[in-house]
């Protein structure tokens, strides 16, 4: 699981049945550094589903690969990347 930041939305004409109830965002995930410093994430963007409604700039727990589609079981969803939290704090211990 990484910290991403949602960055804009994805708007579809036409979309998978299987996405229905949420939304896609693009998100950039954020090094230790950005999240310490509240730097700009310099990353590569990705699409991530959204079902928790995560507004832009929001930091969000990111689920990839296949535990992006784990919360889903036993229905299956065609996505790479999951929204699993929207994160309201960090705190960070030395």
């Amino acid at each position: 699981m990484r910290i991403a930041k949602v960055i804009g939305n994805v708007v579809l004409s036409r979309s998978h049945p299987d996405l229905a109830g949420g939304s896609l965002r693009l998100a950039i995930p954020m090094t230790l550094d950005e999240l310490r410093t509240n730097a700009e994430p310099a990353g590569e963007e990705l699409v991530v589903w959204d079902y928790h409604g995560a507004g832009l700039g929001s930091l969000i727990a990111l689920s990839e690969s296949g535990e992006a589609a784990q919360p889903f079981r036993p229905q299956t969803k065609p996505v790479d990347a999951y929204n699993s939290a929207i994160l309201d704090t960090l705190r960070f211990d030395r």
